[in-house]
Parts: C-alpha cells; structure tokens; sequence
C-alpha cells in the first residue's frame, strides 16, 4: 500500500530538511537558507542561531535569518538583559523545546518592556528554542519567532521543533570540532590532517577508507578506539555496536541515521570519557567528499568537554527561587531600583516587592546590597 501523498511530502520536506542542516556542518554559509527553512517548517517567518553570555549580559548572533539587522543590533546592545529567556533559559535542559508559555504566561510577556519595545515593532507575539550547549556562564541556542499572524506556539510547532533540533545541535557540534576551518564538502579530505580532533572517513561496514593524523595517533594507542582488520571499532563492546549500527543506517540516508542518533559517548580503558560525533556524506553538498573515498560517513572523535551547571542554576537550586524569583533577583542585581526593575518586567511595583521579599526570606538577607554580593560570588570563578 502506499503512503498517503501528504505523509510521503512530509517525510521529503524533512529529509531535505535534515539534509540542509548536515550541509551547513561543513559549509557555515549554508546557515542562513537553512535557518530559513528551519522557520518555514516549524512555523515562523524569522530564526537564529546564537550565543549569550549571562555574566557580561553580552551575546553574539552568529547566523540569522527574517531580522532585520538593526534589530539585532539593538538586541545585543540592550535587550538582551532584559529578554525574559535570557535567565531563564537555565532552568532547561540542553534540547528541551520551550516557548513563552513554559516561563510565563503570555500576558505576562507582553507587558514586559522588552516585548514592548524589541518584540512587537517586530511584529513578534512568541518565540520557540532550545538549548544546543550550556558552559559555567553562556549557553548557544537556535530559535524560531512566531509572527502574529502565526499566533502563539502550538503542539504541532513544538513537536517540529523537536524533530529537528538533535540535528541542529550536532551539526553544530560537528561544525565546532572542525574549528572553525571553512570546510566544503569538495575539499574535506584536504583539511583532514588540519584538524586537531581525530577524524576518519568510514564505509557503510566501518572499514577506514581515510583516517587524518590525529585520528592514525588515536588508533596507535588504542585505549579509546581501534582499527582492527581496518574496520573503526570501540573499545567498549555496547558502544562498538551502537557506533557500527549508525554506519549501516548512515548508507540510507540522513533521516535514518537522524533516527538512531549521531552522537556516541565513549569510553576509554582508563575511564576517561570521549563522544563520537558522526556525519552523514551520502547526501547533498556532503556527496562529493563521501564519493571521493566510498565512504558514509565522517567520524569525529575528541575527549568529552565537562559541562558544569551555570552559575544561575546553582543560584536556583539552592535557595529554591522560582523562574519569576530570578527574574527579579537578576534585574535587581543589574538595576537596582524596584520602581525602575517593575515596568521591564511588565509588573506592579507591588508585586515586584513581594518577589523581593521572598527572595530576602529564602536567601537569608535583608538588603539589595547583599543579594548582589551572593549573585556576585556566584558568578565569580574564584567565589566558590
């Protein structure tokens, strides 16, 4: 029986979809068409890819698509202190989708001032993201904003938005592991020996068609992977099977593979933790360089990163602030003023000091003076 047109166009605009979001890997001037699509297919005129640092209150936009650049401008000069997402953010974990409705309601945002004034000139009435990294004190983020004649973000925006944002985050972390080298896919294997992580070419069985040197040096100590009978193996035995299913799955395509994961922690013998990072080669901009060696896929393999808990995190947890408790707290911290703190977050001055009191009761304090010492040791790496 065949499948129904409207699932069979589905499943194409997906493919293609996921496809687009691999090329961008090796070639970053794909980003900004691929984020375009990226808003089409979740429902959104605008996206963005993106990074925020919460200590310096700075940020950096590094591909956009649907806004204008004078906006951006304005965003990373003064709003982004005052986007109710930026501390927020926190609360979720790495890929969990989130709109305005899972940190507040949505009169409540739009009668913050950064609504008002950043937000609806834009036309904008809902954004819809997800985490791709968090560190110590920034996070990267990719996201799509609703236009109001999308309206708020519903159920079928957000099961999109799940389906597509794995992928962005490991091409994204692929694209990291190459370090900033404009790759294209033509010239992939003259940029293998250049990189620093271990990096190999493999067949659909996981034989090494080509490995750069990082990755001979790898497979001579053998603690991490190996190249026996010249096929790429794990030292683990649960990981070596996942890592060779992903090979066979890579030979049909971007959606299979996208199915089973791409992504692969590791484990070396000694205990230390490494991730393998797999690129499909079989589709796309990325065909050229697979065609080249008969290989599937691109392999990348370096030491796990430790992830620790952003500071605002530990700030929450600890003293068990709600997500309006820290909005507050981080406003004061960087304002001061409740008179002036409450009309940018779009609330009475009185409920803004009923926040303020429970933040004083939970932390133990009683001045504004000691609540921006304790965000301040916090913040600090030398305040622990």
């Amino acid at each position: 029986m065949r499948a129904p047109a409207r699932l069979s166009d589905e499943a194409a605009q997906v493919s293609s979809l996921i496809g687009g979001i691999y090329d961008a890997a090796l070639d970053p001037e794909l980003w900004p068409r691929t984020l375009k699509s990226i808003g089409q297919f979740v429902g959104g005129p605008a996206a963005a890819l993106y990074a925020k640092d919460t200590v310096r209150k700075t940020g950096n936009v590094f591909y956009v698509h649907g806004v204008e650049p004078e906006f951006v401008q304005s965003y990373f000069d003064k709003y982004v202190s005052l986007d109710p997402f930026t501390t927020t953010r926190f609360f979720f974990a790495v890929e969990r989708v989130i709109s305005t409705k899972d940190i507040m309601t949505h009169d409540e945002y739009w009668a913050t001032q950064f609504h008002k004034e950043w937000a609806r000139p834009q036309g904008w009435v809902d954004f819809i993201s997800a985490a791709l990294e968090k560190s110590s004190t920034t996070y990267a983020e990719c996201g799509v904003f609703r236009h109001k004649r999308d309206g708020a973000t519903d159920e079928a925006a957000c099961r999109n938005m799940r389906v597509i944002i794995p992928h962005i985050r490991r091409a994204v972390l692929i694209g990291k592991v190459i370090e900033q080298h404009q790759v294209k896919a033509a010239a992939l294997a003259d940029t293998l020996d250049g990189l620093a992580a271990a990096m190999f070419l493999v067949d659909p069985a996981g034989r090494i068609v080509h490995a750069n040197a990082a990755g001979h040096a790898m497979l001579n100590i053998g603690s991490v992977i190996r190249g026996s009978a010249g096929k790429l193996s794990a030292a683990d035995a649960q990981a070596d099977h996942a890592l060779h299913d992903i090979f066979m799955n890579a030979d049909a395509g971007d959606v299979a593979v996208g199915a089973k994961g791409i992504a692969m922690p590791l484990c070396a013998r000694d205990g230390e933790r490494y991730v393998a990072h797999v690129l499909p080669l079989t589709a796309g901009a990325r065909r050229k360089a697979g065609v080249a060696y008969s290989a599937v896929a691109a392999v990348f393999v370096r030491k796990a990163a430790l992830e620790l808990p952003h500071p605002l995190e530990a700030i929450a947890s600890t003293f068990k602030l709600t997500p309006a408790e820290m909005r507050v707290l981080m406003m004061i911290v960087q304002f001061g003023s409740l008179r002036e703190v409450a009309p940018m977050l779009g609330i009475s001055e009185a409920t803004a000091k009923t926040h303020l009191q429970r933040i004083f009761a939970k932390t133990d304090t009683s001045r504004q003076a000691d609540l921006v010492k304790l965000v301040a040791g916090y913040m600090s790496p030398f305040g622990q």
